[in-house]
């Protein structure tokens, strides 16, 4: 068995990648299946009773393209059903049969976290429900964009890196894209932590830039005309902007058609490219996640929450206000269960803090009804659920205190109304 069981899993409409957390090296490894090859194509095959994935299933395609699948993200994403032989498959099924085949040397997955191009509610629920049927604990499977991966990366690398603005190009068979990664700054004037985010700054097609890729048109003006154009492409992304690092992606990246662009990104900043950037950064996530690593910057994007919900509590003998809901959280990831002891209280207050205003919000739920007995004899139960983006609904539960007291019927709601990510994320400047 392969050592690692903290994973990232870079998953997109091609190809996969897997690299885990290496204890000796104390980082991630990528996996490689063959001699310089880290992407396994997103194929899964089925002959004479065996599945075949990647290469070996790329290659039956060559020879009966009939019992191969392609296009299985999509396909999963779509909710499709495959005929395989004489069987109609769910796509969702398959996938988690071509997920579960590139995992097989690794028998104890503490920990899993899938990279996309692109993420939402669809995207999460379905590779989380693979996680759990590949035997992960659904509390440490997580999903997160490309952006984000580059994000989570970023903070594992030297700070000088990232000190000012760090700027990825990533380009494949069809586009070039720019993104930045960039701090923010809170309108409430919250100055203990970090926020950051990475946006999409530019973009062109394959035909703006004329000739990128000179090995499927290797003349050699195309290729000087290319690499002017990504330099002009280059030179607008870094207009009035300081700059740290730079890191390049992407198969079309991977002949070194771009010279003149090169001293253009190398000037006065470290410059790297490689593929591996999205799984590792996957890997790091996982890392945080199951170690429990709560410093570092706080990512946030259009998906994510910018309010705060908080209750006052002791935890670990010391008074806080402690959020049951975190800033940079998704709403439909936002859920969660606690049990707690209360003091002698009629009531509970509810903070909730917003990056985007200065203005606090206070609801308050009253425990009338509830029966009264001595201090921390009284055990409640705090669920949070979101029903939307805007709309949290908490439930505070007498769950009694083991033998000494049964539980009662008590039981309150409270729904708390929040701005919504529409909009509040692009005030921060």
């Amino acid at each position: 068995m392969r050592k690692g069981s903290i994973l990232g899993y870079d998953l997109n409409e091609k190809n996969c990648q897997i690299s885990y957390y290496d204890e000796r090296k104390d980082e991630p490894e990528t996996l490689k299946f063959a001699a310089g090859h880290y992407q396994i194509p997103l194929m899964l095959g089925y002959l004479k009773d065996r599945w075949v994935y990647g290469r070996e299933a790329k290659y039956l395609e060559e020879q009966n393209p009939s019992l191969v699948i392609q296009d299985l993200f999509g396909k999963a994403m779509r909710r499709e059903k495959v005929r395989v032989g004489a069987r109609l498959r769910d796509a969702v099924w398959l996938l988690a049969k071509f997920i579960s085949l590139t995992l097989t040397d690794y028998d104890d997955i503490q920990c899993i976290t899938f990279s996309t191009p692109v993420t939402n509610v669809d995207v999460t629920k379905m590779l989380k429900g693979i996680g759990t049927y590949l035997g992960v604990d659904k509390e440490n499977i997580y999903v997160q964009d490309y952006r984000e991966s580059f994000c989570q990366y970023m903070f594992y690398q030297p700070k000088e890196l990232w000190q000012y603005e760090s700027a990825l190009f990533f380009c494949d068979g069809q586009v070039i894209k720019a993104y930045m990664l960039r701090k923010l700054k809170a309108a409430n004037g919250v100055n203990d932590e970090m926020f950051v985010t990475v946006d999409e700054v530019a973009s062109a097609h394959i035909q703006e830039l004329e000739a990128i890729y000179p090995f499927v048109n290797p003349d050699m003006e195309q290729v000087r005309d290319a690499d002017e154009s990504f330099k002009t492409f280059i030179q607008s992304v870094f207009e009035k902007k300081v700059v740290s690092s730079v890191y390049l992606t992407g198969e079309g990246f991977e002949q070194k058609w771009y010279p003149n662009s090169q001293k253009v990104l190398c000037n006065g900043r470290r410059a790297f490219s490689g593929n591996n950037l999205y799984s590792k950064g996957a890997c790091y996530t996982s890392l945080r996640k199951y170690r429990n690593y709560g410093d570092g910057p706080i990512y946030l994007d259009e998906s994510r929450m910018t309010e705060r919900i908080s209750l006052r509590m002791r935890v670990g003998g010391k008074e806080c206000w402690y959020p049951v809901v975190s800033w940079g959280t998704r709403w439909y990831e936002a859920d969660g269960q606690w049990e707690v002891l209360l003091e002698d209280t009629s009531d509970i207050e509810i903070h909730v803090d917003t990056l985007v205003g200065d203005e606090m919000q206070v609801e308050t739920v009253s425990l009338e009804g509830l029966t009264e007995r001595k201090d921390y004899s009284l055990r409640l139960q705090i669920e949070v659920m979101f029903l939307d983006e805007r709309t949290c609904r908490m439930i505070f539960k007498d769950v009694g205190f083991g033998e000494f007291f049964a539980a009662t019927d008590f039981q309150v709601e409270k729904e708390i109304y929040l701005g919504g990510i529409n909009g509040q994320f692009n005030s921060m400047s």
